[in-house]
Protein backbone atom coordinates (compact mmCIF):
# COMPACT_ATOMS: atom_id res chain seq x y z
CA UNK A 1 0.00 0.00 0.00
CA UNK A 2 0.95 3.40 -0.84
CA UNK A 3 0.08 6.72 0.35
CA UNK A 4 1.72 10.00 0.06
CA UNK A 5 0.68 13.47 -0.80
CA UNK A 6 0.91 14.65 -4.30
CA UNK A 7 3.36 17.48 -3.25
CA UNK A 8 5.81 15.34 -2.13
CA UNK A 9 6.42 13.38 -5.91
CA UNK A 10 8.84 15.70 -8.02
CA UNK A 11 7.81 17.39 -11.15
CA UNK A 12 9.65 16.51 -14.22
CA UNK A 13 9.89 18.53 -17.03
CA UNK A 14 8.48 16.68 -20.78
CA UNK A 15 11.20 16.94 -22.94
CA UNK A 16 8.93 16.74 -26.34
CA UNK A 17 6.46 19.65 -24.66
CA UNK A 18 5.97 22.88 -24.08
CA UNK A 19 5.61 24.42 -20.30
CA UNK A 20 4.82 21.12 -19.42
CA UNK A 21 5.41 18.47 -16.32
CA UNK A 22 4.73 15.64 -15.32
CA UNK A 23 4.34 13.39 -12.10
CA UNK A 24 4.43 9.76 -11.92
CA UNK A 25 2.07 9.91 -8.83
CA UNK A 26 1.67 5.70 -8.28
CA UNK A 27 4.70 4.11 -10.78
CA UNK A 28 5.33 0.70 -11.50
CA UNK A 29 7.16 0.22 -8.46
CA UNK A 30 4.15 0.79 -6.20
CA UNK A 31 1.16 -0.92 -8.21
CA UNK A 32 1.47 -4.30 -10.35
CA UNK A 33 -1.07 -2.96 -13.29
CA UNK A 34 -1.52 0.91 -13.56
CA UNK A 35 0.31 3.99 -13.42
CA UNK A 36 -0.85 7.48 -12.51
CA UNK A 37 0.42 10.54 -13.43
CA UNK A 38 -0.14 13.94 -13.18
CA UNK A 39 0.79 16.38 -16.45
CA UNK A 40 0.59 20.52 -15.54
CA UNK A 41 0.61 22.27 -18.86
CA UNK A 42 0.96 26.20 -18.24
CA UNK A 43 -0.68 28.86 -19.94
CA UNK A 44 0.80 28.75 -24.06
CA UNK A 45 2.54 25.71 -23.10
CA UNK A 46 1.23 21.89 -24.83
CA UNK A 47 2.52 18.49 -26.37
CA UNK A 48 3.33 18.53 -29.76
CA UNK A 49 1.75 15.10 -31.58
CA UNK A 50 2.93 12.09 -31.15
CA UNK A 51 1.67 8.16 -30.48
CA UNK A 52 2.07 6.05 -27.37
CA UNK A 53 2.24 1.89 -27.25
CA UNK A 54 -0.55 2.53 -24.64
CA UNK A 55 -3.80 3.57 -23.87
CA UNK A 56 -4.29 6.70 -21.98
CA UNK A 57 -7.18 7.31 -20.01
CA UNK A 58 -7.61 11.14 -18.78
CA UNK A 59 -9.59 13.13 -16.18
CA UNK A 60 -9.03 16.45 -16.35
CA UNK A 61 -8.90 18.23 -13.27
CA UNK A 62 -8.20 22.77 -14.09
CA UNK A 63 -7.64 24.34 -17.39
CA UNK A 64 -8.83 24.12 -20.69
CA UNK A 65 -6.95 22.42 -23.97
CA UNK A 66 -7.66 21.56 -27.68
CA UNK A 67 -6.86 18.12 -27.89
CA UNK A 68 -6.34 16.45 -31.36
CA UNK A 69 -6.96 12.95 -30.85
CA UNK A 70 -6.35 10.73 -34.28
CA UNK A 71 -8.44 13.29 -37.00
CA UNK A 72 -10.70 14.97 -34.48
CA UNK A 73 -9.78 18.14 -32.64
CA UNK A 74 -11.79 18.51 -29.27
CA UNK A 75 -12.01 21.63 -26.49
CA UNK A 76 -11.91 19.66 -23.11
CA UNK A 77 -12.06 21.14 -19.41
CA UNK A 78 -12.42 20.47 -15.88
CA UNK A 79 -14.20 17.04 -14.86
CA UNK A 80 -14.21 15.53 -18.83
CA UNK A 81 -12.89 12.45 -19.51
CA UNK A 82 -10.53 11.50 -21.78
CA UNK A 83 -9.30 7.84 -23.63
CA UNK A 84 -7.03 7.98 -26.02
CA UNK A 85 -6.35 4.12 -27.69
CA UNK A 86 -3.08 2.63 -28.59
CA UNK A 87 -1.08 3.78 -31.12
CA UNK A 88 -3.81 7.38 -32.00
CA UNK A 89 -1.44 10.55 -32.65
CA UNK A 90 -2.59 13.08 -30.55
CA UNK A 91 -1.48 16.53 -29.25
CA UNK A 92 -2.79 19.05 -26.91
CA UNK A 93 -2.92 23.03 -26.76
CA UNK A 94 -3.72 24.93 -23.77
CA UNK A 95 -6.38 27.60 -23.41
CA UNK A 96 -6.46 31.22 -21.86
CA UNK A 97 -4.63 32.04 -18.72
CA UNK A 98 -4.92 29.26 -16.60
CA UNK A 99 -2.71 26.01 -16.66
CA UNK A 100 -4.31 22.83 -17.63
CA UNK A 101 -3.71 19.68 -15.62
CA UNK A 102 -4.89 16.44 -16.17
CA UNK A 103 -4.96 12.73 -14.31
CA UNK A 104 -3.44 10.33 -16.87
CA UNK A 105 -3.40 6.59 -16.02
CA UNK A 106 -1.60 4.06 -18.22
CA UNK A 107 -1.38 0.50 -17.99
CA UNK A 108 2.57 -0.47 -16.83
CA UNK A 109 3.91 -1.94 -19.88
CA UNK A 110 6.78 -0.89 -21.97
CA UNK A 111 5.54 2.85 -23.61
CA UNK A 112 7.60 3.52 -26.87
CA UNK A 113 6.68 7.58 -27.42
CA UNK A 114 7.05 8.64 -31.02
CA UNK A 115 6.84 12.53 -32.61
CA UNK A 116 4.70 12.16 -35.68
CA UNK A 117 3.24 14.93 -38.16
CA UNK A 118 0.63 17.14 -36.93
CA UNK A 119 -2.50 16.75 -39.33
CA UNK A 120 -3.76 20.09 -40.80
CA UNK A 121 -6.61 21.14 -38.75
Amino acid sequence: MTVKHAAQVPEEPVSAGRGTTRQVLIGPDEAPNFAMRRFIMQPGGGMPAHTNTVEHEQYVLRGRARIGIGDRVVEVQRDDVVYIPAGTPHWYEVMGDEPFEFICVVPNRPDRVELVDRPAT
